[in-house]
C-alpha cells in the first residue's frame, strides 16, 4: 500500500497498529490522532497499580518517548476527528485540519456509561468516572489520605478493583449493585459470591440487590446517594462504574454499519472501502463462533491493533483470538480466558483448593470448554486458551484432576 494511514485513536490498540505498520515495511505516512494530551498508554493499571501509586507514570507508555519520532509516526495529540469522509477519503480534525487517507484504522476504544438526569451528580465536585489518566490521578488524589466515605455505584470489575483500592488507602467503602453477587452476569452466582466475600472480609459494606435513585449533592459538593427504597448513603466520594460503551458515533456519522460497535470482518474491514476499526470499540466476526464479538480488555486492543495494520498492507488475517483479562484485588489475582457470553448457564467444574482461593474453574457446556478461570494459580492462561480454541470433548474428571498436567488435556482434546 502506498499513501497516507490514518490512525483515529490514541489508545493500546492505535499504538500497536502504528508498530506493525513500521515491522512490516510500511514506508507511507502514518499519522495517529488522539484526544489526549499525551502519548497512548496502557489503560488496566488505572484501577490497580497506578491507583495505588505503585506504578509511575512513564511505566504506562505503550512506547518511550522518542519511539513515533524514530519510527516516522507523526502524532496529533489533544486533537479529535470530527469527520470521517468516507467518499473523499478524507478525515477532518477539530482544528479544521484535512487529512486524506489511503486506509483509516478507526481505534476510538469505549466511554464510561454515565448516570443521566435529575440525579447523576453531573458537576459536584466529588464524583468520579474511570476511563483516562487524569480520571484515576482525580480519584487516586480524593482517596490518598484515607478516612473518607467513598461510595462505589456498580460491582462490575472497575468498581470492585477501585473498591480494593479505596480499602487500601484506608477508606470506608460501600458498594452498591443490582445484582445478588458483584460479578453474577460473567462469573454466575457461585464465583460471584467468591468476590462478595473477599470484598466483605475486608472491610467493604456490600450492598447487592440494590438500585439507586440518585446522587446527592448541596450544590457545590457530593453529599451522598439515595437508593431506590429512599435510603441515603452518605459519601465524600461517589465512582461511578455501570459498564462502558463503544464510541461509534464517527463510525455513525460515516455511514458505517454499527451493532454495537463498528461491524466488521474476520480481517477487520468495516463497511466501507480502505477502512478497518480495532479494538474496544469493533464488532469483529469471530471465526471459531461463527458470530460478531466485541470485545472491551487490553489485550484484545493489544492483539487487534497489529491484526488491523498487517491487514490494512493486504496481509491474510483471521482474527481469531480467544479474549483474556485479569484483575487484582487485594492478596486476590485472577485471569479469564475464553468466551463469557457462552459461559452464561454452562456448568463449572473446578480444580484445586476453592477454599484457599486457589483454584482453576472451568465453564462447559456439552462437554467443550468455553471460558476458564486461575484464580491464584499462574502460567495456566495459555493452556485454558488452547482447551476453549480446541472446540473438542475434555472429561470432566480429567479437568478437575490437579494430577492431570493441564497440558496434557489440550493434545487430548485437540485429537
Amino acid at each position: 500500500m502506498d499513501g497516507r494511514i490514518v490512525i483515529v485513536g490514541g489508545g493500546l490498540a492505535a499504538a500497536k497498529a502504528a508498530q506493525r505498520l513500521r515491522k512490516e515495511g510500511f514506508t507511507g505516512e502514518v499519522v495517529l490522532v488522539g484526544e489526549e494530551g499525551e502519548r497512548p498508554y496502557i489503560r488496566p493499571p488505572l484501577s490497580k497499580d497506578y491507583l495505588l501509586g505503585k506504578e509511575d507514570r512513564e511505566q504506562g507508555f505503550v512506547h518511550p518517548p522518542g519511539w513515533y519520532a524514530d519510527h516516522d509516526v507523526e502524532l496529533r495529540l489533544g486533537r479529535r476527528v470530527v469527520e470521517l469522509d468516507v467518499a473523499g477519503h478524507e478525515v477532518t480534525l477539530d482544528d479544521g485540519a484535512r487529512l486524506p487517507y489511503a486506509a483509516v484504522l478507526l481505534a476510538t476504544g469505549s466511554a464510561p456509561r454515565r448516570l443521566t438526569g435529575a440525579g447523576s451528580g453531573a458537576g459536584l465536585d466529588g464524583v468520579h468516572y474511570l476511563r483516562t489518566r487524569p480520571d484515576s490521578d482525580a480519584l487516586r488524589a480524593a482517596l490518598a489520605a484515607g478516612g473518607r466515605r467513598v461510595v462505589i455505584v456498580g460491582a462490575g470489575w472497575i468498581g470492585l478493583e477501585v473498591a480494593a483500592a479505596a480499602r487500601a488507602y484506608g477508606n470506608a467503602v460501600t458498594v452498591l449493585g443490582r445484582e445478588d453477587v458483584p460479578l453474577e452476569g460473567p462469573l454466575g452466582p457461585e464465583l460471584g459470591a467468591l468476590f462478595a466475600d473477599l470484598h466483605r472480609e475486608h472491610g467493604v459494606d456490600l450492598r447487592m440487590s440494590t438500585t439507586t435513585r440518585g446522587i446527592l449533592g448541596d450544590g457545590a459538593t457530593v453529599t451522598g446517594v439515595e437508593l431506590g427504597d429512599g435510603a441515603v448513603v452518605p459519601a465524600d466520594v461517589v465512582v461511578v462504574g455501570i459498564g462502558a460503551a463503544p464510541r461509534t458515533e464517527l463510525a455513525e456519522s460515516a455511514g458505517l454499519a454499527v451493532d454495537r460497535g463498528i461491524v466488521v470482518d474476520a480481517g477487520l474491514r468495516a463497511s466501507a472501502p480502505d477502512v478497518w476499526a480495532a479494538g474496544d470499540v469493533a464488532s469483529a466476526f469471530h471465526p471459531l463462533l461463527g458470530h460478531h464479538l466485541r470485545v472491551e480488555h487490553w489485550a484484545n486492543a493489544l492483539r487487534m491493533g497489529p491484526a488491523a495494520a498487517r491487514s490494512m498492507l493486504g496481509l491474510a488475517v483471521s482474527y481469531d483470538q480467544v479474549p483474556y483479562f485479569y484483575t487484582d484485588q487485594y492478596d486476590l489475582g485472577m485471569e479469564y480466558t475464553g468466551f463469557s457470553d457462552l459461559a452464561v448457564g454452562a456448568r463449572v467444574v473446578y480444580r484445586g483448593d476453592r477454599a484457599a482461593r486457589r483454584f482453576v474453574a472451568f465453564w462447559v457446556r456439552g462437554e467443550t470448554v468455553v471460558a476458564g478461570m486461575n484464580v491464584n494459580v499462574w502460567d495456566v492462561s495459555d493452556q485454558i486458551a488452547a482447551l476453549v480454541r480446541a472446540q473438542a470433548p475434555v472429561d470432566d474428571a480429567r479437568l478437575a484432576d490437579e494430577a492431570v498436567p493441564l497440558g496434557d488435556l489440550v493434545p487430548a482434546a485437540a485429537g
